[in-house]
């Protein structure tokens, strides 16, 4: 597959929830490309179907209708061995509770996903420390998560979503839990690692910092894509969205 093609693309998808006797649809009709290498962030109010589009692309969940393909593959065909293979090997994902291992120290962390891949173990240790070390927590790997700051914690979380050399990083609100300066040191992070691994990070956010690094801001509204804007057609101001004329 060309290097230029899209990493993801939702077709015509739909999602219905049951509550009691009352069915919600969640998502009415969603169409979405991705391309490799691109920074896009997912943006709605809380009810908006944002959550529910972030974890069909994740492979999280499951569309009543429509299509959701990774690298043209549609991941609703699979079946369980098949999606957790291509979750292991194709998904990174970085949660806004961190989700770290306590019991386990930052490099144990960082090379899980590599152990279940079946890479050996001294090919785990190397890479988790060269992770790591692109973190800027090199010097941290035997600290476990209650010796690590918050920010500290989802640096954690970021090299583990690394793990695999995935192609789609998916990062749910990865700044919702840390504070101002904190979260701009992850949001530059994100970034820096997209630039240089060519990975498609999407991330689903309330956070507006997170606007100004991402190449297409994708605004969900009532379970539909109300529009989708280039970060050139965003002007950004703390507090506010001003969207240029």
């Amino acid at each position: 597959m060309p290097e230029t093609s899209h990493v993801v693309r939702v077709s015509g998808v739909t999602k219905n929830f049951r509550i009691g006797k009352i069915e919600v649809q969640a998502l009415k009709g969603v169409d979405l490309e991705i391309a490799r290498g691109e920074y896009l962030s997912i943006m709605g109010p809380s009810g908006s179907g944002k959550s529910t589009l972030f974890n069909m692309i994740g492979g999280l969940d499951k569309p009543s209708a429509g299509k959701v393909f990774i690298d043209e593959v549609d991941i609703a065909q699979l079946d369980a061995y098949e999606l957790a293979w291509l979750r292991c090997r194709k998904i990174g994902y970085i949660f806004q509770t961190f989700n770290i291992i306590q019991v386990m120290t930052a490099l144990e962390n960082v090379t899980l996903p590599m152990v279940f891949a079946g890479m050996n173990s001294d090919a785990t240790v190397k890479k988790g420390m060269r992770l790591l070390e692109q973190v800027g927590l090199g010097d941290r790997h035997s600290h476990k998560p209650f010796e690590l700051s918050g920010g500290q914690q989802q640096r954690v979380a970021i090299a583990r979503a690394l793990a695999n050399d995935p192609a789609i990083i998916l990062a749910d609100e990865p700044t919702g839990n840390l504070d101002l300066t904190t979260g701009e040191e992850i949001i530059a992070l994100l970034k820096r690692l997209s630039r240089e691994r060519r990975v498609t990070v999407i991330s689903a956010t309330h956070d507006i910092k997170m606007l100004n690094v991402s190449d297409r801001v994708v605004w969900i509204r009532d379970g539909r894509i109300d529009k989708i804007e280039n970060r050139e057609e965003l002007s950004i101001s703390i507090g506010k969205i001003r969207v240029r004329e």
